[in-house]
């Protein structure tokens, strides 16, 4: 029994000084680990020499001094580059992603590929995915273990099954993805999510352990539809079956246009991409980093059809922010390309229609565009495994 109990906390402070380092701000020596934990200076240079050797933490060049140690070497610590890695991977309407992430929150490798994948059948699809992953995990670096596997869908995902259950924009119904993916990942376990819930993971956490400001926020993944997540304290707010968050299909009027949910005047008909170009009279193979500028630079119907999408998203997501009281937007996929159009459109519907907005002002926060932030979260989401239970993975 005290051997168990030995053990455990053993695996318990290798957690704890692994969060520690890699969520400080500058890298951190043994001497900061063990003033910011209370453990004892030997204990912390002990896991922290297994966590190093098992790939989870590089020591980095000395550096001489440091408040309270004048004249003595410390040795930083951060997470390790290109020793342990995840791969993420991603289907949308338009294209395949496949993402090979470290502990560093860097991509080592990647692979992306546009394609029209509303209507397709899964089969083919999936092994399309297959080989991009293929190659992807071809690109591992030298001395790189790959840890883990995620895979982003646009849908409605139980997770614990690793189904999905619906994607109306790809037209696919309970897929189980897994066995179309297993020649490539052999025996990396697949965890399959909903594209928005880990876009905004990716958002909420840049890399393991380490969390952005804000903490607490709605996101809104833009593609062909609308996906959304509901982010509370840096993490995600799945509901009871895991499905929270489909902001994409409320309802902004219900006499509105049919939806591919099945539903009528749902957001995504009003504010999804193709809903846009077609607004602006633009061809539905249209970047909308192309309807952006001709809106900047004054073409009428561009900038009618933003204002209507912007009008769209205010009276959407005044619902939401008055359920939830959490006044922060924040814009990704194709959304985050047109944002600075949105957003103003946005904030002032907020502003009269959040009841609390007299003493908290909703504002819109614009993502970096990224065209698969869903496959880098799917990968983070693999890493965090390794941070929350290092023993696990030291090799």
């Amino acid at each position: 029994m005290a051997n168990l109990r030995q053990a455990s906390l053993r695996h318990a402070n290798l957690a704890l000084v692994a969060r520690t380092v890699l969520a400080a701000d500058t890298p951190p020596s043994r001497a900061d680990v063990a003033a910011a934990t209370s453990l004892t200076r030997s204990t912390v240079s002990r896991l922290v020499d297994e966590l190093v050797a098992g790939g989870i933490l590089d020591e980095v060049e000395s550096v001489v001094g440091g408040p309270g140690r004048p004249g003595r070497p410390a040795t930083p610590l951060r997470a390790s580059r290109a020793r342990v890695a995840a791969l993420g991977l991603q289907v949308g309407v338009g294209q395949l992603a496949a993402r090979l992430v470290d502990l560093s929150g860097a991509v080592l490798a990647e692979r992306l590929v546009t394609a029209d994948l509303a209507g397709s059948r899964p089969g083919p699809v999936l092994r399309r995915l297959r080989t991009l992953a293929t190659r992807v995990l071809d690109a591992t670096p030298d001395g790189c273990r790959v840890v883990g596997a995620g895979l982003a869908l646009p849908g409605i995902v139980d997770v614990a099954a690793g189904r999905l259950l619906s994607a109306p924009n790809l037209g696919w119904e309970d897929v189980t993805p897994a066995p179309g993916l297993a020649a490539a990942l052999g025996d990396l376990a697949l965890r399959v999510g909903n594209e928005a819930d880990l876009a905004a993971h990716a958002y909420a956490h840049p890399a393991p352990g380490r969390d952005r400001e804000p903490r607490d926020f709605l996101y809104l993944s833009g593609e062909v539809g609308i996906g959304g997540a509901v982010v509370v304290d840096g993490e995600v707010m799945a509901g009871r079956h895991g499905w929270a968050g489909e902001i994409g299909h409320v309802c902004v009027d219900p006499d509105g246009p049919p939806c591919r949910c099945g539903s009528t005047g749902c957001l995504e008909q009003y504010a999804g991409r193709l809903a846009l170009l077609d607004a602006a009279g633009l061809d539905p193979s249209t970047s909308p980093a192309e309807l952006a500028r001709r809106a900047r630079d004054g073409d009428e119907q561009a900038r009618a059809a933003t204002r209507s999408a912007g009008r769209a998203l205010g009276v959407a997501l005044s619902g939401v922010v008055n359920v939830l009281d959490i006044p922060t937007v924040v814009l990704g996929g194709h959304l985050a390309m047109v944002g600075d159009l949105l957003a103003p459109e946005v904030e002032e519907i907020l502003g009269r229609r959040v009841l609390s907005a007299r003493w908290v002002t909703p504002r819109v926060v614009i993502a970096d565009v990224d065209p698969a932030p869903g496959a880098t979260g799917a990968a983070l989401l693999a890493l965090d495994r390794v941070v929350s239970d290092p023993v696990a993975h030291l090799s």
